[in-house]
């Protein structure tokens, strides 16, 4: 079923098939910038997928010759002032946020070029599959404008100093260096790309939506806090899986030697 989100037929696509939402970027002249159009849009597709129990895994693509190129420059020069360029960075922010707190996972299917925000897109979703031909960039520093909201995200996906040194040079990765410091999961050809993506969504789709949704959110929040309260969030979350109806189908379907049927799906 396809079911292009309203007012926004024109920019961003929402399809909605087997348990998996393809969320795609249509601004192909613009390389697809981030406008705050398009930023609302985001949102509110996020926000229906959040409360959608059909959905099991998203996709996030692009159409055109790139992936996202960042914010959309001319539109931020237009803009009056700090506050009004503050308030498009938190409307931004909290879609960015909005993709971590999803209880499906988010798959980003990146091709051409990621840069600023659009990086910052791929840095922030839970995995990311990268065509060969595909270029990484924080160009802020090259404008006078330093990648400071991208690097929130960039920071948290991959080490410390290959974090600073893409955000004091501005200078472009290439895809395997981007799989080399831990920004993406996987390079492959351009011409399989759409079938890399698709085959790790469907796989991710058979697995329990309870059991991913909790480990999904346990993972991010363990993160933020001392070793010893991560443990603790953990060994909570996993005891309590064992008593959902996934878990006690899952365990009953690996002890009988069966593949499981989650409640959700009979």
């Amino acid at each position: 079923m396809s079911a292009p989100v309203q007012q926004a037929e024109a920019q961003l696509l929402l399809e909605i098939a087997d348990g998996i939402a393809t969320v795609t970027l249509n601004r192909p002249g613009q390389f697809n910038a981030l406008s705050c159009a398009l930023i609302s849009d985001l949102q509110s597709a996020f926000d229906r997928i959040a409360v959608d129990p059909a959905v099991r895994v998203v996709v996030l693509a692009a159409r055109g010759r790139g992936f996202c190129a960042g914010h959309d420059l001319k539109e931020i020069r237009a803009m009056a002032g700090v506050p009004e360029v503050e308030s498009l960075f938190a409307r931004c922010s909290r879609m960015m946020l909005t993709i971590t707190r999803l209880p499906q996972p988010v798959i980003a299917k990146v091709h051409g070029l990621a840069t600023a925000a659009g990086c910052q897109l791929v840095a922030t979703c839970d995995l990311a599959i990268a065509s060969d031909s595909a270029t990484f960039a924080t160009p802020g520093v090259n404008i006078g404008a330093f990648c400071s909201t991208p690097g929130v995200a960039l920071g948290r996906a991959v080490g410390r100093k290959h974090a600073m040194e893409m955000l004091l040079t501005g200078a472009p990765i290439d895809a395997a260096r981007a799989y080399g410091i831990g920004l993406v999961n996987r390079v492959v050809p351009a011409e399989t790309l759409d079938a890399e993506a698709s085959a790790m969504a469907r796989l991710i789709a058979t697995r329990s939506s309870s059991a991913v949704a909790s480990g999904k959110e346990v993972f991010y929040r363990q993160l933020e806090v001392p070793l010893d309260e991560a443990y603790a969030i953990a060994g909570r979350a996993i005891a309590c899986d064992f008593f959902t109806a996934d878990g006690k189908e899952g365990v009953d379907a690996f002890l009988g030697k069966r593949a499981p049927v989650w409640p959700d799906r009979r």
